[in-house]
């Protein structure tokens, strides 16, 4: 499909499909695969196939930013190697709805003018997405459902349903020139999901049997043995915390997880309890997914969160979002009685039905100790592991999927090093099936497969472009770039706040310090304003919010950043500092 032409579909074979058997010589043919985000990290995934002068790019994604990077609030990948061959590039696939794999989707269409394909789950988060956006053209999304074939240029993309943490999740047949690809996406094998839609492993079988030249297989659980849990394995546990919990009933889990919600929800319908979704991401997720039909809400189940002091304790389940225990999500606020809609009382169940990311440990467990100060049980994966399934296959189902496919090739992806590691140890059983050589890439590394065999073949350029308050408008190539921008145009403001350690009260008035920061003729009026509003905020925090210096120094930079936005049109780089004495 010529750049810019219409999209076509169609089921059957391109007539180049080789579908050579086994011991028959591949084409001419030289096909590049280049990962241009995802492998040896967590998050940002994103791929290029590149055969001839065609190049297909698989998922966008995008990982949330650490500690150390000040002001930014997403990182997505480096696609300068898409913006230089721009002109090659046929189209965009999405294999499913996660933002480590759409997360970047906004920040490449706004450079590219490609066709999107993904299914209508898929695309619909994306257009969520793309709504605070100013895109200089109208997006091309195309829906697709499993079992349908698309042409964008010389490859031919076959979508094969999977089973995932998130509906609608596909794997991709890729036939190219040089032979076919499979790409798994992120996967599980599960036998019984919870809506009847079985993995499609009779298309992938069928791509085995025919010749497949490379497969492109999901690490994240490479490290685990046996099979991963069906999700239909998490009612039980759940079941048996609606039946014993006795007031209200909290439950937090990723919030694209449909099949979790699903069953929330049908659980609570049956113990005769109302649900209220809170934060906007649960919000914004169930919305979507009861509007396409993915999600069944008995009528009369969901009331407003406003409306649940209304209902008696043993009444109210809420479905809220923060499982990650992000310093202002709505569960976080929750912990420290700051939600202005709801309040954790003594007896009360919460329930974090989701896994701790890694580098998430210190702000989930910090948020678990304000729960039990609050006088709440708090149910999560160390204490009951049944109310949480992963969504990635385990070593069985990994060692089944390279058995069904039996590539000649086979590169690991998705996942930091190790894992990719230990894929490919399991793939060492293969090589008496033909599979000719496994490639543990890097993001920036070229693979190179031709008539010849598979090599390495050079990097390009990748890495990380920080993004500043979720704005495409706001890219900054790099941490230190973004620091010395805020320093050199609006300068810093650091606030210095001593507590008294024993008492948690303010032991003397903040300290305001500014550089490079051009204030207005009063700037001494506005920096003794500036300590008024830090003293506002400590003075309208709770005890617990005043002991847990992530939630402290992330409401006094808001307060901050409004107020000065709002008297300068300024954006400093603010820098709280709380010390204990």
């Amino acid at each position: 499909m010529a750049e810019g032409g219409s999209p076509q579909r169609g089921r059957g074979v391109l007539p180049w499909n080789l579908k050579l058997p086994r011991g028959v010589p591949l084409s001419d043919h030289k096909l590049q695969v280049i990962p241009l985000g995802g492998l040896g990290e967590f998050g940002m995934n994103i791929l290029a196939l590149r055969c001839g002068d065609d190049i297909l790019v698989v998922d966008a994604g995008m990982m949330f930013p650490g500690a150390e990077l000040l002001g930014v609030d997403i990182v997505v990948p480096d696609i300068s190697y898409l913006v230089e061959h721009r002109h090659l590039i046929r189209a965009l696939i999405l294999t499913h709805g996660h933002e480590d794999h759409i997360g970047a989707a906004p920040f490449l269409l706004a450079q590219l003018d490609i066709p999107v394909y993904g299914t209508e789950l898929t695309l619909a988060l994306v257009e969520k997405r793309l709504e605070d956006r100013k895109l200089p053209r109208e997006p091309r999304l195309c829906a697709v459902k499993a079992k349908e074939t698309v042409k964008a240029g010389c490859f031919s993309v076959e979508f094969i349903h999977v089973t995932h943490s998130i509906v609608s999740a596909v794997a991709l047949a890729i036939t190219t020139p040089a032979g076919v690809v499979i790409h798994t996406g992120d996967f599980k094998i599960d036998p019984t999901p919870s809506d009847n839609e079985l993995f499609d492993l009779h298309t992938l079988a069928d791509y085995g049997k025919r010749g497949v030249l490379l497969l492109l297989s999901d690490s994240t659980n490479a490290e685990c043995p046996g099979f991963t849990p069906s999700e239909r394995g998490v009612r039980g546990p759940l079941e048996e915390v609606f039946s014993r919990a006795e007031h209200s009933l909290l439950l937090s889990c990723f919030t694209s997880s449909t099949h979790r919600i699903q069953q929330i929800l049908d659980l609570a319908y049956h113990y005769n309890r109302k649900v209220a979704l809170v934060g906007r991401s649960m919000t914004t997720n169930a919305e979507i997914a009861h509007g396409l039909g993915f999600l069944r809400i008995p009528d009369g189940l969901l009331v407003r969160p406003p409306d649940l002091k209304l209902l008696p304790r043993p009444a109210r389940t809420l479905l809220i979002a923060g499982s990650q225990g992000e310093p202002m999500s709505a569960l976080s606020r929750v912990s420290v009685n700051q939600h202005r809609n709801v309040s954790v009382e003594a007896g009360d169940t919460v329930v974090l039905s989701s896994r701790v990311i890694p580098g998430n440990e210190k702000g989930i467990f910090r948020m678990i100790d304000h729960l039990c100060r609050r006088g709440a049980e708090v149910v999560y994966g160390s204490t009951t592991p049944g109310v949480h399934v992963s969504g990635h296959a385990s070593q069985e189902e990994l060692k089944l999927m390279l058995n069904l496919v039996r590539p000649r090739h086979f590169v690991p992806i998705h996942g930091e090093y190790r894992q990719l590691a230990r894929h490919a140890a399991l793939a060492e059983h293969m090589r008496q099936s033909g599979l000719e050589r496994t490639i543990v890439l890097e993001s920036g590394d070229v693979l190179e497969i031709d008539a010849r065999g598979a090599r390495q073949a050079g990097r390009v350029i990748v890495g990380r472009v920080c993004i500043d308050s979720g704005s495409v408008d706001e890219i900054v190539e790099d941490v230190v770039m973004h620091d010395r921008r805020n320093l050199s145009e609006d300068g810093i403001v650091l606030t210095v706040i001593a507590i008294n350690r024993h008492t948690g009260e303010l032991e003397s008035q903040p300290e305001i310090v500014t550089r490079g920061f051009v204030a207005p003729d009063d700037g001494a009026e506005m920096v003794a304003r500036a300590r008024q509003i830090v003293v506002k905020t400590l003075e309208g925090s709770t005890d617990e919010e005043m002991t847990d210096y992530g939630v402290m120094k992330a409401k006094i930079s808001a307060d901050l950043k409004r107020f000065i936005a709002r008297r300068t049109s300024r954006r400093p780089l603010i820098l709280p500092v709380i010390l204990e004495v």
